[in-house]
């Protein structure tokens, strides 16, 4: 696959907007739609801008600057690789405006900073024996939060917090409906840590987030149709981007690919089916396969690679070949119903496609067939959990992003959501 070039990209993150407007009255949406074009791209320079944009050189200066004033960019070196007349003023992403991601799993809760343009900032991975509670990770992230706090220099702001769930959430006012790994149902957590934090939270589903961050910054970001496929401590999770937008169905719940079904009179699924993706191919039976003590299950992926150089490793190779065979039915079915140009898989699915290269490629792609499977590409996310908390911090960025000035207005005159600290 060819990769676009810088202008081209940007070219498609404002395609379909309203630009080209220099009137007052636009001047909220063109704002808007520089800072998005600044985060996405994380850095792009004035000339792209005005290409980009429609909008003439003077109006992106001020519209620039005064991203500059509030704090939300800031401008750096020449942009030496322009081509032709004088070298252009590069514009990035500053590192002071930040998001707290939060991710609680199984056997941790992932807490990190992220500044715009989607770099992660001190993360902190705190290990629990069992499953926390909802209490319990409230406690663990206000702990955490006031740790990074102190350690930050002054002029840094905290926009929010993004809170991605494996599980269910209510799109609504983020009550997480359902995480059954997790044993929560009905628990207004994104609440709970509002009021704990005296910040705005927004709760949406880790492998969503995760999708959205591959869409903006990762494997997928110029890709208008794409899967991403999470499989972590609490199961398999997805995200469709679909003709360039996140598909959030009727009521906010599209993407639960981890109960496709894959085998007849398989597993039971916490779902009350069986046989589901999730129920099937599980990250426990690599940890067991492998012998992985509790607290270092971040290094699943190394130490499957490491055993399946060694002697004796037939059972672990058994294990994933029966894994891989079964991710294979669950994507031949989400290919044909979505035709996606590509798959991102992330979490431990990644060490599947690692561990037996090319078997899903050439599953999805059978002698003689023609149609949706034909041209799917196959991706890895980065390693960790990187996407899904850089996903979880676009929640938090997003109405900032839509109204950057309103957006900073409006909370700094409210004395109970405090965005600053020096």
């Amino acid at each position: 696959m060819t990769s676009p070039s810088q202008d081209e990209r940007i070219r498609r993150t404002v395609a379909g907007t309203n630009l080209g407007n220099n009137r007052d009255s636009t001047r909220q949406h063109n704002l808007s739609t520089v800072l998005r074009l600044v985060h996405s791209m994380a850095g792009v320079s004035r000339a792209q801008l005005t290409r980009a944009t429609g909008l003439n050189r003077s109006t992106i200066a001020a519209l620039v600057g005064e991203l500059v004033q509030l704090g939300l960019v800031v401008e750096s070196n020449l942009d030496l690789a322009q081509q032709h007349g004088r070298p252009s003023i590069m514009i990035e992403p500053s590192r002071g405006a930040l998001a707290l991601s939060v991710n609680p799993d199984i056997d941790v809760v992932s807490v990190a900073l992220v500044s715009l343009g989607g770099h992660i900032v001190n993360p902190v991975r705190f290990h629990t024996v069992r499953a926390p509670s909802v209490p319990e990770v409230v406690n663990i992230v206000k702990a955490v939060y006031s740790g990074m706090r102190t350690s930050l220099p002054a002029g840094h702001r905290i926009m929010g917090v993004g809170l991605a769930i494996p599980g269910l959430v209510d799109p609504v006012d983020g009550t997480v409906i359902e995480a059954p790994h997790l044993g929560w149902r009905d628990e207004p957590l994104a609440a709970l840590l509002s009021d704990a934090l005296k910040l705005p939270v927004i709760a949406a589903n880790d492998a969503v987030v995760g999708a959205r961050a591959q869409a903006t910054f990762g494997a997928g970001r110029d890709v208008s149709d794409l899967v991403y496929l999470y499989g972590g401590a609490s199961g398999i999770g997805g995200g469709v981007i679909s003709g360039g937008r996140l598909i959030s169905g009727a009521t906010g719940f599209a993407g639960q690919l981890g109960h496709t079904h894959v085998r007849s009179g398989g597993a039971a699924c916490t779902c009350g089916s069986s046989g589901c993706l999730e129920a099937e191919v599980t990250r426990e039976e690599l940890i067991a396969a492998v012998g992985l003590p509790a607290g270092e299950t971040e290094n699943l992926e190394e130490a499957v690679m490491e055993k399946l150089q060694q002697e004796g490793s037939q059972a672990l190779r058994d294990i994933i070949e029966r894994q891989v065979q079964l991710l294979a039915v669950g994507l031949k079915s989400v290919v044909n119903l979505l035709n996606p140009s590509m798959i991102v898989l992330g979490g431990f699915l990644r060490i599947l496609d690692r561990a037996a290269p090319d078997a899903l490629s050439e599953a999805l792609r059978a002698p003689g067939t023609r149609g949706p499977r034909e041209r799917v590409a196959i991706e890895l996310a980065p390693l960790g959990e990187d996407p899904i908390l850089v996903g979880a911090a676009e929640l938090a960025f997003e109405p900032l992003i839509r109204n950057p000035a309103g957006f900073l207005r409006f909370h700094d005159d409210d004395a109970d959501v405090p965005l600053s600290f020096a």
